[in-house]
């Protein structure tokens, strides 16, 4: 599974009070890596379960009662020649102050996040806790590779009535991470489900956006498909994103299209990477609205994209009943391309020109 709670030892924890972040590291209980790894399923659920505990935080927030909050998520990556590098911490960093900026709390500031992130990692490569580097990753272009996912989120201060977090904590964990989506699985299916309307949260990475994406994705994942694809709120008709990332259709025309931003849709750190990659090839991009039937008609290759599906390939997407394949069912010739150069990048086996790597060790 590409998630489990097997959080590192060392979390990061930040108090907003009297106008400013106290920070702290907390170890919570683990023994050795070589030892954790003899226990029993039992005992390692038991000792995963122990770290996830904060007794100094309050069970009834604005968070817990209301779904107040925020998060985000990146990956630090071991790298082909060694060493250990964040992708693009900077950026989740700014999404991250704009979350919490948002939701009108006090924002988190960058160099805080990354800084965190940072030596968050390192204190648990200290520790013995790490993720190594495979030259079998290389045979699929690290399409199953592992990696160390961070989780930043918020968490609100103790409250009853519906209201927003004026003195909110930001914690940082760390987890083995391995490939998001099912491999051999690559079908979609537009889902009824409304994921964002104008005017709310769609483009805050909220804690409660994700209540509708966990449904439609369990539904669509109980009928047998990998994802599920939202349209817009008002017409039904505008296709936004999957259940936790962005979308892109490649026309027959030869043009790459994805969404256009706006308050119903999420500004992803690897969407912005993927348009510029494209645009390094001299493929044309366009950021625009499109509609479900533009795409099913007019599409040979469909992905989507997220720090946790990279660049993953969208084989079918069945909508009313009615399953569109995408050029030969298998994945497109860009697609791969695109997934290929990302996690190059990624995993420091293609060389980092545009320095989105923040080097840990």
């Amino acid at each position: 599974m590409a998630f489990a709670l097997a959080s590192f030892p060392v979390a990061y924890r930040a108090k907003y009070t009297n106008g400013g972040w106290k920070e702290e590291y907390l170890e919570k209980p683990h023994k050795s890596p070589e030892e954790e790894a003899k226990l029993s399923p039992a005992e390692a659920a038991a000792l995963a379960e122990s770290r996830n505990f904060y007794g100094d935080m309050p069970l009834v927030s604005y968070t817990t009662q209301y779904g107040l909050g925020c998060f985000e998520g990146l990956k630090a990556l071991p790298q082909k020649n060694g060493g250990l590098a964040i992708f693009r911490p900077d950026m989740n960093a700014k999404r991250f102050y704009n979350s919490m900026k948002g939701l009108c709390m006090p924002p988190f500031p960058a160099e805080l996040f990354v800084n965190a992130c940072v030596e968050m990692v390192k204190r648990n490569l200290k520790l013995g806790f790490e993720v190594a580097y495979k030259s079998e990753w290389e045979k699929d272009s690290y399409t199953n590779a592992d990696s160390l996912y961070i989780r930043p989120f918020t968490y609100a201060e103790g409250g009853i009535g519906v209201n927003v977090s004026t003195e909110p904590w930001v914690v940082i964990v760390g987890t083995p991470v391995s490939a998001y989506f099912q491999e051999g699985r690559s079908d979609a299916v537009v889902t009824e489900r409304i994921r964002a309307t104008p005017k709310g949260t769609g483009w805050i990475k909220a804690d409660s956006n994700y209540v509708i994406a966990a449904l439609a994705k369990h539904e669509a994942v109980e009928a047998g498909y990998m994802e599920c694809v939202f349209l817009d709120a008002e017409k039904h008709t505008y296709v936004e994103e999957g259940s936790s990332c962005n979308i892109f259709f490649l026309l027959k025309s030869g043009v790459l299209v994805t969404p256009e931003l706006g308050d119903t849709i999420l500004p992803g750190i690897t969407r912005a990477s993927i348009l510029e990659l494209a645009k390094d090839r001299g493929v044309k991009t366009e950021e625009r609205k499109i509609s479900i039937d533009e795409a099913l008609s007019e599409a040979k290759e469909c992905f989507v994209s997220g720090t946790a599906a990279g660049a993953t390939p969208i084989s079918s997407l069945t909508h009313r009943g009615k399953k569109t394949v995408f050029g030969d069912g298998k994945p497109g010739e860009l697609t791969g391309e695109l997934q290929k150069t990302l996690k190059g990048i990624q995993y420091g086996a293609l060389p980092d020109v545009k320095g989105w790597m923040k080097t840990v060790m």
